[in-house]
């Protein structure tokens, strides 16, 4: 079955860095774009970056342009998330999502909490 396992979140200061892991399995980690969203208190669900299969090409939310870096291992089926110049603003769960076989998959979260 497939499953994503977000690590790497914690306490962090304005300006700091975290940099946020996403073990995948159970579905072909190489041959799918992948996405990295967020929930913030009382928030929707934001997407934050996406990536596409091979690497190549990614996008970002307008939000974290220039201070985030999506980025993936298809040899160790892992995406990541690199996160720069942290705000408060950037408090949030961020989750790992991927649709696969007509099903959307998402990981449990990781908590990022960047203090002022």
């Amino acid at each position: 079955q497939v499953q994503l396992v977000e690590s790497g979140g914690g306490l962090v200061q304005s300006g700091g860095s975290l940099r946020l892991s996403c073990a995948a399995s159970g579905f072909t980690f190489s041959s799918v774009f992948m996405r990295w969203y967020r929930q913030a208190p009382g928030k929707g669900r934001e997407l934050v970056a996406g990536i596409t299969s091979s690497g190549g090409n990614t996008n970002y939310a307008d939000s974290v342009k220039g201070r985030f870096t999506i980025s993936r291992d298809n040899a160790k089926s892992t995406l990541y998330l690199q996160m720069n110049s942290l705000k408060p603003e950037d408090t949030a769960v961020y989750y790992c999502n991927v649709w696969w076989r007509l099903s959307n998959y998402w990981g449990q979260g990781t908590q990022v909490t960047v203090s002022s």
